[in-house]
C-alpha cells in the first residue's frame, strides 16, 4: 500500500511511519474489526487504520486538531475501506462499547481510558509514549490491570548526506505498550513470552 499522504499540519507533528508500522504489526486489524482512537491529532494512524478496519471511531479533545484529521481523511479517502466517525470529545468519555482494537496517541488520562479498556474487554490496546517517566507510569498501569503484554522502545535515525558520506539524525525514542483486556489474555507477548512482574520476559512455553 502506497504511504499516506498528510497534506495538512495540526501544529503536533504525527506518529512516524516507522512507528506507524510498528503500532500496524501489533494492533493487526482485520476488515471485520471496529478501531478506536485516542488522540486522532493529524489523523496519521486514523488513516492507516481506516484503510485495514471494518469501522474506525476517532477522539480528538481539540476541534482544529479534529478538523486536520477530517481534512487529511479526505485526502486519502481512494484508500479507505472503514466507516469512520470522527468525535470531538476527551476520552474515555465517546469511547465505544465494541471496540475491538485501542490505540492510546497520548498520555492524558491514560489510566481512566485503560479501565474503560478494562471494563469492555477490548482485545487489542496499544499505547505509545515518548516521555520515559510516563513510560514506566504507564507500564504499571497496564500491568496493575493485567492488560501487559510487552513493552517496546525504540529509536529510529534517518541518514542524511555529510560532506558526501552517510551521517545520521535520530528521532526521539518511543515506548509502546501492548496488552490485551480480553478474559483469556495471559500475559503472554507476540513471541509466547510471559511478562513477569518486573517487566521482563519469561521463558517461552
Amino acid at each position: 500500500m502506497p504511504p499516506i499522504a498528510l497534506p495538512h499540519d495540526a501544529k503536533a507533528g504525527p506518529t512516524k511511519s516507522e512507528v506507524r508500522a510498528v503500532v500496524r504489526s501489533k494492533l493487526a486489524l482485520e476488515s471485520d474489526d471496529h478501531f478506536a482512537e485516542v488522540g486522532s491529532c493529524t489523523g496519521a494512524v486514523t488513516i492507516e487504520a481506516a484503510q485495514r478496519a471494518g469501522r474506525v471511531t476517532a477522539l480528538e479533545r481539540t476541534a482544529d486538531r479534529l478538523e486536520t484529521t477530517e481534512k487529511n481523511l479526505v485526502a486519502n479517502e481512494e484508500s479507505i475501506v472503514a466507516d469512520v466517525e470522527l468525535r470531538n470529545a476527551e476520552a474515555p468519555e465517546g469511547l465505544p462499547d465494541d471496540a475491538d482494537a485501542l490505540f492510546v496517541g497520548g498520555s492524558r488520562n491514560f489510566e481512566a481510558v485503560l479501565d474503560y479498556a478494562v471494563e469492555t474487554e477490548i482485545d487489542r490496546v496499544v499505547m505509545n509514549v515518548s516521555r520515559l517517566e510516563v513510560a514506566g507510569q504507564a507500564t504499571e498501569a497496564f500491568r496493575e490491570r493485567n492488560l501487559l503484554k510487552e513493552v517496546v522502545q525504540f529509536q529510529v535515525s534517518h541518514g542524511y548526506d555529510l560532506a558526501g558520506a552517510t551521517s545520521f539524525d535520530s528521532d526521539n525514542p518511543v515506548y509502546m505498550l501492548v496488552g490485551s483486556a480480553t478474559p483469556d489474555s495471559d500475559g503472554e507477548d507476540d513471541d509466547g513470552k510471559t511478562v513477569a512482574a518486573d517487566g521482563r520476559g519469561g521463558e517461552q512455553r
